[in-house]
């Protein structure tokens, strides 16, 4: 039997197709990925030979090649290629992005990056990585976020990278998130996150009133749930859809933080993001073995460069996740 626009790969394990009209959009939170020189505007000594992590060349290298090795098997069970676009987090420069993109795992591949520096006070931001075959780029700019402590000090935070281009042909926006932390508790901060999302959804408002039918891509380490306040209530009805509320149960999601599995990360796009092009066919997080523990008590989450001081030489803290869509059909 042929199979019209499907290739059927298979070996003594598995059984796939592939479909040349599908396409997936990921995201994927690195953890810390810092080059190893020390930037004396940021706290990232402990990234650097000297510090705390002994982070230099090697590890640093390490690092990239196993995060490339991931996006460039993220959807190739169901598509010809990896990601047409690619959402990271914790990322210290462009040239770190670039050496991602630079791996072996990628290089044959037309990847191009957008990244702008924020005032983090680590120096971590956001980036976007995007095929050129596929997404043509029109324009891109840092979006200032002005968020404050319970005590009325500023938080220097990450910017959300915004970027506008055509995606496999349709013009389409897209916002690239990393919202402020738990760490100081749910509480002390979860204003924060809802200040993000009435920000984000101010600016897709203005979006839609210029361009009613516009299409558009929401992806980021959200630091909050499906259904925390912040998305359901304050982001969601800016017209979007989050196909990943159903990914997230009491074994599993996207990362894990004392036993309870989260789905911080996420990708959410607009109604008229598939009502008027492209079909919705899945969303997934991208859990696959190698990402894994494979020991002791953390065996099944997600295989972390550091536990504490510890160097496990794995990859994130955080598993990626991801969307496959089918392309519009003229």
């Amino acid at each position: 039997m042929i199979l019209k626009n499907k290739n059927i790969f298979t070996n003594q394990k598995t059984r796939f197709v592939v479909e040349e009209d599908l396409f997936s959009i990921a995201f994927y939170n690195t953890e810390n990925l810092f080059d190893y020189k020390n930037d004396k505007h940021t706290l990232d000594s402990d990234y650097t030979p000297g510090g705390r992590k002994k982070w230099g060349h090697y590890r640093y290298q390490h690092k990239v090649n196993k995060i490339a090795k991931v996006i460039s098997k993220i959807g190739t069970d169901s598509c010809m290629y990896p990601p047409t676009l690619i959402g990271l987090a914790e990322i210290e420069t462009k040239q770190v992005a670039l050496d991602i993109i630079h791996c072996e795992t990628l290089r044959y591949l037309d990847y191009d990056c957008i990244h702008y520096e924020s005032p983090d006070e680590r120096g971590i931001d956001v980036a976007l990585l995007y095929h050129k075959d596929f997404f043509k780029l029109h324009h891109s700019e840092p979006i200032p976020v002005n968020v404050f402590e319970t005590t009325g000090i500023k938080d220097d935070t990450r910017d959300i990278l915004y970027v506008k281009g055509e995606l496999h042909g349709e013009p389409t926006h897209v916002f690239v998130n990393h919202w402020p932390s738990r760490r100081k508790g749910i509480d002390k901060t979860h204003l924060k996150r809802i200040a993000l999302a009435q920000l984000l959804s101010n600016k897709i408002s203005q979006i839609l009133e210029q361009e009613p039918d516009a299409k558009l891509l929401i992806m980021g380490d959200f630091n909050d749930d499906p259904f925390s306040e912040s998305l359901q209530k304050h982001l969601l009805p800016s017209k979007l859809q989050n196909p990943m509320k159903s990914l997230l149960s009491n074994q599993k999601g996207s990362l894990i933080h004392n036993g309870t599995w989260h789905l911080f990360d996420q990708i959410l796009h607009s109604n008229s993001f598939i009502e008027k092009g492209n079909q919705f066919v899945k969303a997934k997080i991208f859990n696959k073995e190698f990402l894994t523990d494979w020991t002791g008590r953390n065996k099944g989450e997600p295989l972390r460069t550091y536990i504490g001081k510890f160097y496990r030489g794995g990859f994130s803290d955080h598993f990626p996740v991801f969307s496959i869509f089918r392309k519009k059909t003229l």
